[in-house]
């Protein structure tokens, strides 16, 4: 995507601040000639094209909108999220928004009822959710039915629930594509290891229980005999993860292929590697900065991409244009899926 020029580039090229760009702009009047010549001539040089309906809508409200996704640190993926949601900030910049953050711990059930539960009375215009557990995402969505406030789930959906839409990946075709993929680069009936999360609370995220059905239905459809392997990890107490990779490889000996159905595959291809053990493949989930680097690196072999700055980016979009426009809305909206590999992951390009 070609770099937008917004008013607050300009403003900086032509040396003025951007509340003079807007005044021009918009014939308001109050500024100098220098000023306004100096405007001007920046104007026809990046070939500008205000949007003026958006601008003028947009100066005789505030939008309070809530963002609520799991907690996230540099390089991962629901960064990518939120920055596809600033991306469309930056695009709309003359819409006045008030945007409020609140995450959770997504591996801790008692994290997640604790941020709903305040989410649940704050003052906003829409909200957007990155959904994790189910039922207390249809908790939260039921008291923003009864508020009427608007929303839009990213990375997952809820049946129960009725978002004004969604952008997500199928996950259950994602457990499918999955399925198919770790079956074709491993000998025939052969043990397969499953990376699972521990969690607060012993409840599994949404989005794997979907892809773990969608895995296991693929096997079955097959007639596989592949035997699947459960590995534990902890987000919380990483520590702990030498271990329970050092237990489980202790007592399988023979496991040519492991999956790992969320953005943490890092983990075990570090272990792989740190421990000789070069004869396993690997399929993980989502361009995170060490997932991207494992691949790069040969210690993952493939990996499924499911644009989560898209995501986010349309998520934002299609709220503001329903909240200024009331505009029709496409209430499904599936992401493509990307199968990336060594060779190919330097041409992904972020959103």
């Amino acid at each position: 995507m070609d770099k937008k020029i917004r008013i607050k580039d300009i403003a900086r090229m032509a040396g003025v601040s951007a509340g003079t760009v807007d005044r021009v702009l918009h014939n308001r009047g109050n500024v100098s000639d220098d000023a306004r010549i100096a405007v001007e001539k920046i104007i026809e040089q990046v070939d500008y094209r205000p949007n003026m309906h958006v601008s003028s809508l947009s100066l005789k409200r505030r939008y309070k909108i809530a963002v609520t996704t799991p907690q996230y640190s540099s390089g991962a993926y629901w960064e990518s999220i939120h920055n596809g949601i600033k991306h469309t900030l930056d695009e709309y910049e003359n819409i006045k928004v008030e945007y409020h953050v609140f995450t959770y711990n997504q591996y801790d059930i008692y994290s997640c009822r604790e941020v709903f539960e305040k989410i649940s009375r704050f003052e906003m215009d829409a909200l957007i959710i990155g959904t994790t557990f189910r039922e207390e995402t249809i908790k939260l969505c039921s008291k923003m039915d009864e508020r009427q406030i608007p929303y839009i789930f990213v990375d997952s959906s809820v049946d129960e629930c009725k978002p004004l839409a969604f952008f997500s990946a199928d996950h259950y075709m994602v457990g499918r594509l999955i399925a198919n993929l770790i079956t074709s680069i491993t000998p025939k009936g052969s043990n397969i290891g499953l990376l699972q999360a521990v969690r607060t609370g012993d409840s599994s995220a949404y989005t794997t229980i979907l892809r773990k059905k969608g895995f296991t239905d693929y096997l079955s459809e097959m007639k596989s005999m592949n035997q699947v392997l459960k590995i534990p990890f902890s987000v919380s107490q990483p520590e702990d993860n030498e271990r329970h990779l050092s237990h489980f490889f202790k007592n399988h000996k023979n496991v040519p292929g492991i999956v790992v159905m969320n953005s943490r595959g890092s983990i075990v291809s570090d272990y792989l590697y740190n421990n000789n053990m070069d004869n396993v493949k690997m399929i993980c989930m989502d361009l995170t900065t060490p997932n991207i680097e494992a691949v790069k690196k040969g210690h993952i072999d493939l990996l499924i991409g499911q644009g989560p700055e898209y995501q986010g980016f349309y998520a934002m979009k299609t709220l503001l244009e329903y909240l200024i426009f009331k505009k029709p809305v496409t209430i499904q909206n599936f992401v493509q899926l990307d199968i990336i590999t060594k060779e190919t992951v330097d041409y992904y390009k972020s959103f």
